[in-house]
């Protein structure tokens, strides 16, 4: 059986952070999905960065609905599918990119590039941010994880996306 490539819980030690998270955090979660410091459209396109690392399907497919409601041009929208940050509005490209990190490093950034969109964004902008990576990699790895076990389970018949099916 080939190996299943899109990232998923190994242990349930991470499950259990990332699903304790959202029960710990509500007050942070209500403010950053409130409009206020993130918008509709931007936290959609940090969605969609975090999600093109971490190649959840069902994500893919859910905030590419939300981010066409959100306004987002299709081709925009294409690009971040793809991991493509350059469509997006300039001031959100720090954040965009740290997206990207933020979900290469499983949600621990190096020190000094978290520091860099604090300076950028302040720390309350850079809270609500965090939160959106923190939900949106809960969500990505979820999916993913019970792909995993769709697959094992198949013996490597279903769990994947299309395009893993063609690399086989």
């Amino acid at each position: 059986m080939e190996q299943f490539k899109r990232r998923y819980y190994h242990n349930p030690k991470d499950l259990w952070r990332d699903v304790r998270y959202p029960l710990q955090n509500r007050e942070q979660i209500r403010r950053a999905m409130k409009g206020d410091l993130v918008s509709f459209a931007f936290r959609e396109r940090l969605m969609l960065a975090v999600t093109a690392v971490n190649g959840c399907r069902y994500c893919s497919y859910y905030h590419t609905g939300e981010a066409l409601k959100a306004g987002l041009p299709k081709d925009e929208l294409e690009e971040l599918l793809n991991g493509i940050v350059d469509g997006a509005p300039v001031e959100e490209l720090p954040a965009l990119l740290y997206a990207q990190h933020w979900a290469e490093a499983g949600g621990e950034p190096e020190t000094a590039i978290r520091q860099k969109v604090i300076d950028t964004y302040g720390p309350e902008r850079a809270q609500a941010i965090e939160t959106v990576l923190h939900m949106i990699r809960t969500g990505n790895l979820l999916g993913n994880t019970g792909d995993y076990w769709l697959y094992r389970l198949s013996f490597g018949r279903w769990g994947l996306a299309g395009e893993d099916r063609d690399e086989r």
